[in-house]
C-alpha cells in the first residue's frame, strides 16, 4: 500500500558533513551566534573573577590567556556543523590554558558544550575521546609536568581533585547520552506517527475508491442497459422506451445521492452520514434493479442481523457480482444464496454464462475491491468459472466484526 520508510541505521555522519537537523532559512545557514557570544562572554568574565580568587595559586590572566579563552568559546560557533573538530579543538585550547598555569574556572564549559553536542549528533566515540584526552592531559600536568610549567613553585594537585574531574566528565557524558537517546526515540515516534497517518490516509482513499466504483459501476451498467432498451424501442414501443427512461432517471438520481454521501465524508471526515449505509435489507431493491436491466435473480436464504460494516460489505459484494453478470455474461438468470451460522455469513452468486468478453465475471477493480472489503473484515472472496459453465462468486464474511473476536 505504501512504501515503508525506516530510519537509516548506518554509521554516524563524518565530522566534515552537516548533520541532518542543521537548520536553514531559505538558502542561508543559521549559525548559533547568540549562544556562542553568551557562552564566550560568560567564560571571559567568569575566568576574570576566578583569577582574582586564585592569585597566589595560579598564573594571572594575560593577553595569551584571554586569547585562549576567546578561541575556546568562539569554536562553539561551528559545533553543529563540525562537532568532532570542535570537541577536540576546545579540548586542545583548554589543555594549553591549563598547561600554562592559568586559573581554573568556567573554561571547562566550552568542552562540556562541544562534547555534549557531539554526542547528541551521534559522534559518541569522538566526544568521549576528547574528554578522556583532556582529563589525561590534566593528570599529566597536575602530577608530573607541573615542575617545569608555570606558575613557579607549584605543587602536585591532590588526587581527590582528579576524582571530582572524572566524575564531572562521566556526568556530562551520561547526560549527553540521555539526551541523544531521547532525541532518537522522539524521532522514531514522529516517524511512526507519520507512517500511521499515511496508512490511514491510504486506507481511506481505498475505501472511497471502492465505494465510488461499486456505486458507479452498478448504476452506470443499469443506465447503459436501459438506454439501449430505450433507443431500440423509441420508434416501435414509445411507452416501453418511456419506462426505460424513467428507470434511467431514477437510477441516476440514486447514484448521485450515493456519490454525494461518499464525497461528504471527504469534506467532513468525522461527520455522521446523512443517510444510512446500504445493506442486505435493500436486496429486494437490488433484485428489482437487475430485473429492469433484463436479469432475473433468485434469492435463497435469510439475512441475519449484521454489524453495519459487514452488512455494507455483503450488499456491495452482491451488487458487484450482479453488475458483472449484466456486463460480462450472456446469462439472463442469476442465483443468490445466503447461508450463515453464528460466526460466518456465506454468500454465493451463480450465473449460467456464457461469458461475453475477456473479463468474464469481472477481473478488474470490482473483484479487487470485493476482496479488499472482505479482507478488512477478516473474510474471504473466491471467484472463478464453474466447472459446468458460468461464473461463481463465493464470499465468507464474519457475522461478528474482527476486532470483537475473542
Amino acid at each position: 500500500m505504501e512504501e515503508q520508510r525506516a530510519p537509516a541505521a548506518g554509521p554516524p555522519h563524518r565530522w566534515w558533513t552537516r548533520p541532518a537537523w542543521w537548520s536553514r532559512e531559505g538558502d542561508r545557514v543559521r549559525w548559533p551566534w547568540r549562544s556562542t557570544v553568551l557562552v564566550t562572554a560568560f567564560v571571559l568574565i567568569g575566568s576574570h573573577f576566578a583569577a582574582e580568587s586564585q592569585v597566589d595559586e595560579r598564573a594571572p590572566l594575560d593577553a595569551f590567556a584571554r586569547l585562549l579563552l576567546l578561541a575556546a568559546g568562539a569554536q562553539l560557533l561551528w559545533r553543529h556543523r563540525y562537532p568532532v573538530a570542535v570537541a577536540f579543538g576546545t579540548a586542545a585550547a583548554v589543555m594549553v590554558y591549563l598547561g600554562a598555569g592559568y586559573p581554573y574556572g568556567p573554561v571547562f564549559l566550552t568542552v562540556a558544550l562541544s562534547c555534549f553536542g557531539a554526542i547528541v549528533a551521534g559522534h559518541r566515540r569522538a566526544a568521549w575521546a576528547a574528554m578522556g584526552t583532556l582529563w589525561a592531559g590534566h593528570v599529566l600536568v597536575a602530577h608530573w609536568l607541573y615542575r617545569w610549567l608555570p606558575p613557579s613553585g607549584d605543587s602536585a594537585a591532590p588526587w581527590g581533585q582528579e576524582i571530582v574531574v572524572a566524575a564531572w566528565v562521566v556526568a556530562i557524558g551520561a547526560l549527553s547520552e540521555l539526551v541523544r537517546t531521547r532525541r532518537e526515540q522522539w524521532a522514531r515516534e514522529r516517524e511512526e506517527r507519520a507512517r500511521a497517518a499515511r496508512r490511514r490516509a491510504d486506507e481511506e482513499r481505498l475505501r472511497i475508491a471502492r465505494e465510488l466504483h461499486d456505486v458507479l459501476a452498478h448504476s452506470i451498467s443499469v443506465i447503459n442497459v436501459q438506454a439501449g432498451v430505450g433507443l431500440a424501442l423509441l420508434d416501435t414501443d414509445p411507452e416501453q422506451a418511456r419506462t426505460a427512461l424513467t428507470t434511467i432517471r431514477a437510477k441516476s438520481k440514486e447514484a448521485l445521492g450515493e456519490v454525494r454521501q461518499v464525497l461528504d465524508t471527504l469534506r467532513a471526515p468525522g461527520a455522521a452520514p446523512r443517510a444510512p449505509a446500504p445493506g442486505l435489507g435493500r436486496l429486494p431493491e437490488l433484485v428489482a434493479q437487475a430485473a429492469s436491466a433484463g436479469l432475473a435473480v433468485d434469492v435463497e436464504g435469510e439475512t441475519p442481523r449484521l454489524p453495519p460494516a459487514t452488512d455494507l460489505a455483503a450488499f456491495r459484494v452482491v451488487q458487484e457480482a450482479l453488475t458483472n453478470v449484466v456486463r460480462h455474461s450472456g446469462s439472463r438468470h442469476a442465483r443468490v444464496r445466503l447461508d450463515h451460522d453464528r460466526r460466518t455469513l456465506r454468500i454465493r452468486i451463480d450465473d449460467d454464462g456464457p461469458a461475453t468478453g475477456a473479463d468474464a465475471g469481472g477481473s478488474g477493480n470490482g473483484l479487487a475491491g470485493m476482496r479488499e472489503r472482505a479482507a478488512a473484515l477478516g473474510g474471504t472472496i473466491e471467484a472463478g468459472p464453474r466447472p459446468d459453465g458460468g461464473f461463481r462468486v463465493l464470499a465468507a464474511l464474519p457475522v461478528t466484526p474482527k476486532e470483537d473476536d475473542r
